[in-house]
């Protein structure tokens, strides 16, 4: 047999696997989805036959770090979901795990995010094997629901970079209650990890990582389609589309926002609203200003058609209304160089966009002082600008940082000393 793909790595059930250190689980999964015999395993990962038989059964357990390390590199784990200390090699007597050593459920000290005591109890008793144990219920997929917004929302103030970690962790814990799940609560857990592996390619993304962006847009998509989940396949895509368009790449931008849209045609009006306009953005990037009106136009009646309905779109779409729209609107002007209507549909959208959205707004501001530069304000370009660099620089990197260089670039191509007064400021923050 050749050698096998990394995809087999995407299925929840070697992913929950993995994240509790269960290697006799790794092992038995593993060979059920690439078809390999314990010989052939064992091969990969220097263990003989009847060790591997013994680690399946669990009557041995891997204790030594140097055969961990001999399973993750034979194998082709993702170093992202082994757990440094974790699973049976950390169980107290009998086997059974203590309390303190059950998988942390992540969070921010935000309100509403931490579960009452019972809900806590059902939730870490979920994770770990033990004997006579309840399975997953809904009451906790719900507070894990409700702990992801949470985050979501917290992502808008303070960047994600801080956290990326939590929300890995969080992912784990997931993924953790898989195998314990019957029935039709199997699909909403596959569902939440998809959303989970979407917020970390998103997070990614914005901090310019593409390599580790596309590997969770990946993930995500599979998990959706697993899931029955038209709503995060295609958001999948169309996020794939934005980060083609702020690499530059317009064509592509506008292949992968049209897979989006043919691809999941039960998605709500929001998410078809969402695939629309980034393939707008798409065309706006290449100059079809023609292609790129007309799906502005059909982008806007279905979020209007999504606004009177917000109980049917998906939690994920919680910030795409109008004034989002608008912003977008005038991302599109702004691309077509079409300056003064960029200026007022961003003025616009950013006079609506609540201060919470300190990311989102660091990045349209630098937009703003941009289209300014364009359309030949130079003073009030570089007092936007100016009033942007805080932000761009503790939450806006690179996106919002990379924005303003491109407006004091554009300024100097025209000769204007407010230019040099921007590079200079952008300077001092390094």
């Amino acid at each position: 047999m050749g050698q096998i793909s990394d995809s087999v790595w995407s299925h929840p059930e070697l992913d929950a696997a993995v994240a509790r250190a269960d290697w006799g689980a790794v092992f038995r999964a593993y060979r059920k989805f690439t078809g390999l015999s314990q010989t052939r395993l064992g091969e990969r990962v220097g263990l003989a036959q009847s060790d591997v038989s013994d680690i399946e059964r669990g009557r041995r357990r891997v204790t030594s770090v140097e055969v961990r390390s001999r399973i993750v590199a034979g194998l082709g784990v993702p170093v992202v979901g082994v757990p440094e200390q974790a699973g049976p090699d950390r169980a107290g007597p009998g086997g059974a795990p203590p309390r303190a050593a059950r998988l942390p459920v992540a969070g921010l000290a935000l309100p509403g995010t931490e579960p009452d005591e019972d809900l806590a109890d059902r939730l870490t008793g979920t994770i770990v094997s033990v004997p006579g144990q309840r399975g997953v219920d809904a009451a906790t997929l719900d507070w894990l629901d409700r702990l992801l917004a949470e985050h979501r929302r917290a992502e808008d103030t303070i960047g994600s970079r801080p956290l990326v970690g939590i929300m890995r962790r969080q992912l784990h814990t997931v993924t953790g209650l898989y195998e314990r799940t019957r029935g039709p609560l199997t699909g909403r857990v596959v569902r939440l990890a998809a959303e989970h592996a979407q917020f970390l390619a998103w997070m990614a993304q914005d901090q310019g990582d593409t390599t580790t962006a596309l590997s969770w847009y990946g993930r995500s998509h599979e998990w959706a389609l697993e899931a029955g989940d038209a709503d995060m396949a295609a958001t999948t895509l169309s996020m794939k589309a934005h980060g083609a368009w702020s690499r530059g790449e317009g064509p592509k931008c506008v292949r992968l926002a049209q897979a989006a849209r043919w691809s999941a045609p039960g998605a709500s009006p929001g998410v078809r609203g969402m695939a629309a306009q980034m393939e707008a953005r798409g065309h706006a990037m290449a100059g079809e200003a023609g292609a790129a009106h007309r799906l502005l136009d059909e982008a806007q009646e279905l979020i209007v058609r999504a606004a009177g309905r917000p109980e049917e779109e998906p939690a994920w779409m919680y910030f795409y209304d109008e004034t989002w729209f608008t912003l977008q609107r005038g991302m599109a002007s702004m691309q077509l160089r079409q300056w003064r209507t960029a200026v007022d549909q961003l003025t616009t959208g950013l006079t609506a966009l609540p201060a919470t959205y300190r990311r989102d707004r660091a990045w349209y501001r630098a937009c703003l002082a941009h289209a300014l530069a364009g359309a030949g304000e130079a003073a009030q370009s570089l007092a936007t600008a100016l009033a942007t660099v805080p932000d761009a620089d503790g939450v806006g990197r690179p996106h919002a940082w990379q924005e303003l260089h491109t407006t004091a670039s554009l300024l100097l191509r025209r000769g204007a000393a407010e230019g040099r007064e921007l590079v200079a400021a952008l300077a001092e923050r390094g």
